[in-house]
């Protein structure tokens, strides 16, 4: 039997606990420390993953723009970051673009303009090497936010590289939770600076391989215009030129060959109607200054610049001159100009400009040669049309006015000769007249331009509209092969002048005009049938028209028309 009392007499021994060994210490430490060392593989190897998917979205884009977007992303999804932003540095240090995340749309409005690049942001520019903060308003360089702005405390920026020039910034503020940006949180964000390098080089291969084609598809389309005969090629041109370099105006500006200005031949873009036809001065403004070096032009702001752009009064900030030069063509430029505060022009678009603008000089070579060859078959009808009209018709009706002279000379009625001579005397006339046009066809072969006769033509039809009637216009002797330079433009003002008294004073229901070249002289005779100079009123347009005939040596003189009104002569000698 089992005595409960023994069972319950324990010994002491069995009521003392011994403390574990310091083999026991140690191995516990060892599991913490384990523990804490597997933590932190799990947040590097989450972290790593963050930077893969950060590296895989960026490089799963090869547009510029969404490159850059999803950088700006990426980084602010690897280190928790709030806010993320890339700028964009130009050449001239300052912030050209500034991609942001984190904010919306009515907040950034609400905010104002987009940073440039000044304070801690200017900072990381100056010394591009990375920059960590736990309180950015603390820092020396912080110049503050604008108002609206949310308040941001912590800052890790870093600079991203392309091939060892540094393209851009990369900003990261408000680590979530309160939290500092730690070293580790650098390393990550240098790690993805590194690979973003690459996706923006390859982004902007990218984009030039895409621009260039642009600018050769560009010039095969306007080649393709002219070799189909095509109208309007600096349209076409200045057009398409806007189109492929992203520009908010294009224009063509061609010398001026007696003055030495620079006329805008063609525009395209907002104001392009009033530019068109417009005159510059050449010399000091840039589009001279490029045209006059023979050396394309590239600048950030045409306002900041001695002399202006040389397009106008237009008002434009980004601006590529590329001068055209070749010896079928007048001298000129394309100018591609951005709206004040626009995106600079890179020295790629430059380069590609260039390479259109040599292909748009041969289009307007081919163009020039193309009116060449057209004005010389016209001449060389003018040559056949005039040789036919004095080797066959002239001779015809000579044959004919002297078969009715003797026909007028035989008859004995009076009544039948007298109109047998009339008929005699329009031939004449007649033959006088295609004499006359003989001499403007044969004439105009060296300069193919509107000769003295034409001109004289559309002074007539001119008048003629103010007046109710066409005045009646004879030309005799070889006026455009004779007269020349300065005498005709004094001939011009002349007839305009004399036919222009006739509408204001004459009253007159016939006007004559008739213009001879003969024995050396010039005559011009406007007769009409009015009433008369009448008093002695104002003349001073009779004084011009004597001052032009003394200026050159000859004579003026007004007298009465044979059948009533005026008849005034004008007569010079020829050079």
């Amino acid at each position: 039997m089992i005595d409960s009392e023994k069972l319950l007499d324990v010994p002491d021994s069995f009521g003392e606990i011994t403390p574990p060994g310091p083999g026991r210490l140690e191995l516990d430490e060892l599991m913490a420390q384990l523990v804490e060392r597997a933590q932190e593989v799990m947040t590097t190897q989450g972290r790593l993953r963050g930077l893969l998917r950060a590296h895989r979205a960026v490089a799963a884009d090869l547009s510029l723009e969404v490159v850059l977007r999803r950088i700006a992303e990426a980084a602010c999804e690897l280190v928790d970051a709030s806010y993320g932003a890339l700028g964009v540095i130009a050449r001239d240090g300052r912030l050209e673009q500034f991609i942001h995340v984190g904010m919306d749309a009515d907040l950034v409005s609400s905010i104002g303009h987009l940073p440039r690049g000044d304070g801690v942001l200017g900072l990381l520019t100056a010394e591009p090497r990375p920059v960590r903060l736990d309180d950015i308003s603390a820092h020396r360089h912080a110049v503050g936010f604008p108002p609206g702005h949310p308040p941001m405390r912590t800052f890790l920026g870093v600079p991203i590289k392309v091939r060892s020039e540094v393209f851009g910034n990369l900003y990261l503020t408000d680590k979530r939770g309160g939290r500092r940006f730690t070293a580790q949180d650098e390393e990550m964000v240098l790690a993805l600076a590194a690979s973003a390098g690459v996706a923006i080089e390859n982004a902007r291969l990218f984009g030039a391989a895409q621009r260039r084609q642009q600018w050769l598809q560009a010039s095969a389309d306007i080649m393709r215009h002219l070799l189909a005969d095509g109208s309007d090629p600096l349209d076409l041109i200045v057009g398409r030129a806007r189109e492929v370099a992203a520009a908010d105006l294009a224009c063509v500006l061609l010398a001026d060959e007696a003055t030495g200005e620079l006329l805008v031949d063609a525009a395209d873009g907002p104001g392009a109607d009033a530019l068109a036809g417009r005159a510059a001065a050449a010399a000091g403004t840039l589009a001279g200054r490029s045209v006059a070096a023979g050396r394309p032009l590239l600048v950030d702001d045409a306002a900041a610049e001695p002399g202006g752009s040389g397009i106008g009064a237009v008002e434009v900030g980004p601006l590529m001159v590329i001068p055209l030069v070749g010896a079928q063509t007048r001298a000129g430029a394309v100018v591609l100009a951005r709206r004040p505060a626009g995106r600079p022009f890179a020295d790629s678009d430059l380069d590609m400009a260039a390479t259109f603008a040599g292909h748009v000089q041969v289009a307007l070579n081919l163009a020039t040669s193309r009116a060449t060859r057209d004005r010389l078959l016209v001449l060389e009808d003018r040559d056949r049309i005039a040789r036919d009209l004095h080797d066959h018709v002239m001779q015809r009706l000579y044959a004919v006015a002297l078969g009715l002279q003797g026909m007028a000379a035989a008859e004995e009625r009076p009544q039948p000769a007298g109109r047998l001579s009339t008929y005699v005397d329009d031939l004449d006339a007649t033959i006088r007249e295609i004499r006359s046009t003989v001499f403007e066809l044969r004439g105009r072969r060296s300069t193919g331009g509107p000769g003295a006769r034409a001109r004289l033509v559309e002074i007539v039809e001119e008048i003629g509209e103010a007046l109710g009637f066409s005045p009646r216009l004879r030309v005799d002797g070889p006026l455009d092969s004779v007269v020349e330079g300065v005498v005709v433009d004094h001939l011009l003002a002349v007839v305009r002048e004399s036919l222009s008294n006739v509408v204001r004073h004459a009253r007159a229901s016939r006007v004559e005009l008739v213009v001879s070249v003969s024995q050396g002289w010039l005559r011009a005779e406007v007769t009409d049938d009015g009433v008369g100079l009448g008093g002695t009123g104002r003349r001073s347009g009779l004084h011009n028209l004597r001052s032009r005939a003394e200026e050159l040596g000859g004579t003026f003189d007004v007298a009465a028309g044979p059948t009533g009104g005026t008849c005034l002569r004008w007569s010079v000698p020829l050079p």
